[in-house]
Order: C-alpha cells, then structure tokens, then sequence
C-alpha cells in the first residue's frame, strides 16, 4: 500500500492512455497536451490516478480506417476500460468524468484507454468494443485540439475529485 500524506492511502494506481492516430511532432499542441499530463501525473497520484502516457500510432502505408484500428487496439493495454472520442459519442460534463475516474478507481480497475482516431474516425468494429463513447459535442474538432481537450479534461478531472479551485462551476 501506497501512502501520500497523512491522509490518502492509495491502494490501486489507475493507469491513463492516450492512444491516437497520428503523431503531433512539434506543435503549440505537443506543448499543451504535455504540460496537461504532466500536470495531471503530480496530481493524480494523490488519488491512485496515474500516471498518463500519450501513444502515437501511424498507419504509413496509408490503408486506411482499418490499418488505424488495428495499431490503436494492439495500443490498448489488457484489461483495460476503452472510451473512444466520437462524435456521436455521449456528451457529458467535467464533473461527470471526474466521477468516472473516481468509480473506475473504487472499483479497483487497473486502466483506462481514450481512442482518437483518425481523419475518418474510428472503424465500426473498434468502436463497439468500446465501453464508453464520448464526444466533445456535436462539432468536429481537429484531432490535435481533441487531445489536448482530452488531456486537459483528465487533468481537470483530478482537481475537482482533490476540489482544489482550478474548476469553477
């Protein structure tokens, strides 16, 4: 058993994944995802959450969705919850993926796997082995600014389970 603080004992580390398609390189958005899971990993062991890490997959060949689909799902570490960004995906609130954070660490789940997809989505078949399908809301966002959404919602996910004052309802 872990211990942080007089306080928090922490028994399970749920692990984070970021798996997409395509790779940022060196952009603003590289520079944003990593300041979000870098700051989502100092505060998320506090809560058993953590640590995150970003997996880039790249079809080269250019075969298409398919090809996609089978690099992001040999991306997905065993017994993992899957949620993909999709948006036809379910819309919920920041408090509300706070809460699915918390429930997947309760219930001792060891970790958690966001799919982006590529410039066509995500196969048919990948998103139905999916356990949660989630979107940013009915418009279509650039893959780069959908990860760094992402990773900035993770990140805001853990301030309000520590209710630190980074999320103002």
């Amino acid at each position: 058993m872990d211990t942080l603080g007089p306080e928090i004992k922490v028994t399970n580390m749920l692990g984070v994944n970021i798996c997409a398609v395509g790779r940022l390189r060196q952009s603003p958005e590289a520079v944003l995802v990593s300041d979000y899971i870098s700051r989502f990993n100092k505060l998320g062991r506090q809560l058993g959450l953590g640590p995150a890490s970003i997996v880039e997959v790249e079809d080269k060949t250019n075969s298409g969705i398919s090809a996609e689909a089978t690099l992001l799902e040999k991306s997905i570490p065993k017994n993992s919850v899957v949620c993909i960004l999709d948006e036809n995906g379910k819309a919920i609130t920041s408090p509300d993926l706070a809460s699915l954070f918390s429930n997947w660490n309760d219930n001792a789940i060891k970790n958690v796997t966001f799919l982006i997809g590529g410039a066509d989505g995500i196969e048919p078949s990948l998103k139905k082995k999916a356990d949660y399908s989630l979107s940013f809301g009915k418009m279509v966002w650039p893959h780069s600014l959908a990860r760094v959404m992402l990773a900035e919602q993770i990140y805001r996910s853990a301030t309000i389970l520590l209710k630190t004052p980074y999320h103002r309802n």
